[in-house]
């Protein structure tokens, strides 16, 4: 179990090795090409590749006891290529209890619920992945450590040292390990191949129905288009359909199963708190990408276009700051969400903890705007019943460059190049 030479740490590392000496089967999803392989045989003893091995998917059909004796950790790299394997995992968990750390299974995709499939609670945890954060990229100094932050502490340090430019290269490129020495032309080929292949390929071996790849390309764009918005279905319908009218909501939502089931989208669910007002909240999840990046290949843009309409990249900005701390948070047990009233006031983060801490963070891409945002968040923080809900224990603006530090007010302001888990 020694780290093969010039592996690059990720935050899930500690989690996966924890979740080993608890469990007898751990399960990593993510979307494909996020370093899932590269984390699990970091730790695992024995690996079988179920995507590329036909003999070894053959041998889980018809002797899958083979398969799972080998020497463990046994990592079973894209599961989903043999469902029956979940039920044969879960039972050699049974048979061999109390033992632990057995099984490591890799999936890009989640195959549909079989009411004949046992859930797995209790024998195999599942801990998601994403693409890279600007700290396991070797992008943000880290000196503002959200564990920190939701200590309750008081974080100071400079950025990486990105520019605007910088900042929205990475936007472009994304966390994806294949690009870590690419340029934002080179990515731009790569996430557009990326895309091609999840529309053609990976959503058409979901399903036994064939989904019209037009229509799923018109909904990258339109969720793109929408991104770090509570766009409606109804409206994506529209999109989709175009100059023929709407398609069906039902033809809309099996293409966002679709996205969701290859963790291509991650959406945010409103946060409930106990409020003292009485203004109704508003539901809907914020919709992202699981990288920025895949928003800006659907839409065909680079750092040139993004660069002349900042409003716009604003948005995407948004998303590169979620992803980022949906890493850090996940290191916590944590969640990220939104929150957002029918009069649309809003805050575009709010972690939670397992504990019931919490905290708030608006997401600007101007240092400047650093003063309305606290304004925003201070306000928002008074409308919390603090005596059901509990104080937060952390406000902050995350902005694109500078320092860390916290304000007079008790905000912190939070360069996305110096944050870190």
């Amino acid at each position: 179990m020694t780290e093969t030479a010039g592996y690059r740490r990720r935050v899930v590392d500690l989690e996966l090795r924890e979740r080993l000496t608890s469990i007898g089967a751990v399960l990593i999803e993510g979307p494909k090409a996020c370093g899932k392989t590269a984390t699990a045989t970091q730790v695992a003893a024995t690996m079988h590749r179920l995507d590329v091995d036909q003999a070894a998917r053959n041998t889980a059909t018809y002797a899958p006891d083979v398969l799972l004796d080998s020497p463990g950790p046994v990592l079973l790299d894209e599961w989903q290529r043999a469902p029956a394997l979940w039920d044969h995992v879960r039972r050699a968990v049974d048979d061999r209890s109390p033992e632990k750390g057995l099984f490591i299974m890799t999936g890009s995709a989640t195959p549909r619920d079989d009411v004949n499939r046992h859930s797995g609670a209790g024998r195999i945890a599942v801990v998601q992945m994403r693409p890279m954060s600007l700290w396991e990229s070797g992008h943000s100094s880290g000196t503002a450590s959200l564990a920190s932050l939701m200590d309750g502490g008081r974080v100071a340090g400079r950025d990486s040292g990105p520019s605007l430019p910088d900042i929205i290269d990475r936007i472009c490129i994304g966390g994806w390990p294949a690009l870590l020495d690419a340029t934002a032309t080179e990515a731009g080929r790569w996430l557009r191949d990326y895309l091609n292949q999840i529309v053609l390929v990976d959503i058409q071996e979901l399903g036994t129905r064939r989904r019209d790849p037009q229509n799923i390309r018109r909904l990258l764009t339109s969720l793109a288009r929408n991104v770090a918005t509570s766009a409606r279905v109804t409206a994506l319908a529209k999109d989709v359909g175009g100059a023929d009218g709407p398609v069906a909501r039902a033809t809309v939502d099996g293409y966002l199963d679709s996205l969701h089931r290859l963790r291509l989208i991650e959406n945010s669910s409103a946060w409930g708190p106990h409020m003292r007002s009485a203004t109704p909240l508003q539901a809907s999840p914020t919709r992202y990408f699981i990288d920025p990046s895949l928003a800006v290949a659907a839409l065909g843009q680079g750092p040139q276009q993004l660069l002349r309409d900042l409003n716009a990249t604003g948005y995407l900005f948004e998303n590169l700051a979620v992803r980022d701390m949906r890493v850090y948070a996940q290191r916590l047990g944590g969640e990220v969400h939104h929150w957002r009233d029918q009069n649309q006031n809003e805050v575009d983060i709010v972690v939670t903890l397992p504990d019931g801490r919490w905290g708030a963070f608006e997401v600007k891409m101007n240092p400047e705007d650093a003063d309305k945002a606290a304004a925003s968040l201070l306000s928002f923080s008074e409308k919390v019943d603090q005596a059901k809900a509990g104080a937060p224990v952390a406000l902050g603006v995350i902005t694109t460059t500078g320092f860390a530090y916290r304000r007079d007010d008790g905000v912190s302001v939070l360069p996305i190049g110096a944050m870190g888990p």
